[in-house]
């Protein structure tokens, strides 16, 4: 099946162009950027223009920033193509909910992806725990906004979702591996004084639950995820590409290439199934935190 990919950025050159170029499902027919292009594959810098030239395309992966996403979006829903959406799929729950009337209005599939819940350790952990009663679980995920994303100040601006863009990530772990992760009770979120997002969260859940977002950690990364059952510990780390119970690591890798090959094995499945898959409740968490948070100000910020 042919596709298209729009946004030549980071994200697409590190994840969705190898994944693509490795599948057995997909060929990668044409890129569109105002900036990227990939070696021998036809690019282009007018979306609507690769539409109209190119009917033999029939799915379109969206790796812009949220922003911008929605009328790229919608433009190729009204043109039957399926769709692909990075994460998080929209700026609002609003642009999505309208995304998804709108695919299944037009009979095309849409694809909302959480690449986190293909991470290798977060199958088996989800069977782990399920049946098993969870006491409490901590999310510790800390990062560096200058390595993920350097010079990118969308991330920081209105829409961009600031240290929730990798800690939807997180959220959207939580929300696989336990049916009920309940809501979020308060939020304290820390706002650079020349910044419009936080750069760092710390959220309580009902249910027991917390979690420490930040993204100013230089050197290692953390991406944790700690539980305790009435079986004992328990944690998924490495950004759930690791499991271990008691301690001991019981499944997963330390790698997290193969998260994107399995987003577009799950999108070709869609497609021919004339199905769509989106599943919001991350972005409830962040639209809920977002609502409830106490603003706090500290140091400005600069790349």
């Amino acid at each position: 099946m042919k596709l298209a990919l729009v946004g030549i950025g980071k994200i697409a050159r590190d994840q969705h162009v190898p994944a693509l170029v490795a599948s057995p499902d997909w060929e990668l027919a044409a890129t569109v950027s105002r900036s990227g292009t990939v070696d021998g594959i036809p690019a282009y810098t007018d979306f609507a223009a690769m539409l109209a030239e190119r009917p033999d395309i029939t799915t379109i992966s969206l790796c812009l920033p949220p922003q911008p996403r929605y009328p790229y979006a919608e433009m190729a829903i009204r043109a039957g193509r399926h769709v692909m959406l990075e994460k998080p799929p929209g700026q609002t729950l609003a642009e999505v909910h309208c995304l998804r009337a709108a695919a299944q209005a037009f009979g095309v599939s849409l694809f909302a992806t959480w690449h986190s819940r293909m991470a290798t350790a977060v199958a088996p952990a989800k069977a782990w725990l399920a049946g098993r009663v969870v006491k409490s679980a901590r999310i510790t995920w800390r990062e560096d906004v200058r390595k993920w994303h350097p010079g990118q100040d969308w991330v920081f601006e209105p829409g961009g979702m600031g240290v929730f863009d990798p800690g939807i990530n997180a959220l959207s772990i939580l929300t696989e591996v336990l049916p009920h992760t309940g809501h979020i009770t308060a939020a304290d979120l820390e706002f650079p004084a020349n910044r419009d997002t936080p750069i760092a969260a710390r959220l309580t859940f009902s249910g027991n639950i917390t979690a420490d977002f930040d993204w100013r950690q230089e050197g290692p990364q953390t991406w944790d995820i700690e539980f305790e059952t009435d079986a004992g510990p328990c944690a998924l780390r490495f950004g759930g590409n690791r499991f271990e119970v008691a301690g001991q690591e019981v499944a997963g890798e330390a790698s997290i290439m193969g998260e994107y090959p399995l987003l577009y094995s799950r999108m070709a499945d869609l497609v021919r199934s004339a199905d769509s898959d989106v599943d919001l409740a991350p972005m409830v968490h962040v639209a809920d935190a977002l609502t409830l948070g106490r603003r706090i100000v500290t140091d400005p910020f600069q790349f």
